[in-house]
């Protein structure tokens, strides 16, 4: 396969770049050599802060946002509303909600939504972890912000058929944001008046 480069060590590198989501193999090879034009401390520097990463990141033990302590620096602000809980689907979703600077509550990563044809199910989702939030007491309300695909919503009722009887109220992001779209992707103006324009879930759509 390394054929093609005159040197097998470029072309490793190459292969373990084209790797990464929506890199192919032109860009792994200009990114390859852009990193041997830099000097050795920068190139350096770059793998450091890779590995240090993957070694120490943690998972933040409340909403399982990533965090650098046990529990997010998010879910430990007494500034927050400790009330309202935004449930989003991975962690780009809780920057891009965060962006808008719209929503002063917790947030709830499930990790995914549910999807059985690619093997997703609930149980492989933070949902169980939820629940227990919302039992422990405390919360008020619980906005599902999951994206507007037919995966979202199976998880939105999902969500609400196991929480619907807890007595917390139950909010969904307004309809600004267009059916099949995904939160990350969605302009910081339209995700926060979805937010705030948010409404009653119950059990539709």
């Amino acid at each position: 396969m390394n054929g093609q480069y005159p040197s097998a060590l470029l072309g490793k590198a190459v292969d373990e770049f084209a790797k990464l989501p929506g890199v192919g193999r032109k860009t792994a090879l200009r990114l390859v050599l852009h990193l041997l034009r830099q000097d050795t401390a920068t190139v350096e520097a770059l793998g450091h802060a890779i590995i240090t990463l993957k070694r120490e990141v943690k998972y933040c033990k409340v909403c399982h946002n990533i965090s650098d302590t046990d529990i997010c620096r998010i879910c430990s602000n007494p500034g927050r509303d400790h009330s309202a809980v935004c449930v989003v689907e991975n962690v780009q979703d809780v920057m891009a909600v965060e962006a808008t600077q719209q929503f002063t509550g917790l947030y709830h990563v499930l990790g995914g939504v549910i999807s059985p044809m690619d093997g997703v199910g609930p149980s492989d989702l933070q949902i169980d972890s939820l629940v227990d939030r919302v039992n422990a007491g405390g919360i008020k309300e619980v906005i599902l912000a999951l994206s507007t695909t037919m995966e979202g919503d199976t998880t939105n009722f999902y969500i609400y058929r196991k929480l619907e009887n807890s007595g917390v109220k139950l909010s969904v992001i307004a309809r600004g944001v267009s059916i099949g779209d995904e939160l990350e992707y969605t302009d910081e103006v339209t995700l926060g008046r979805s937010i705030v324009n948010r409404t009653p879930f119950n059990g539709t759509i």
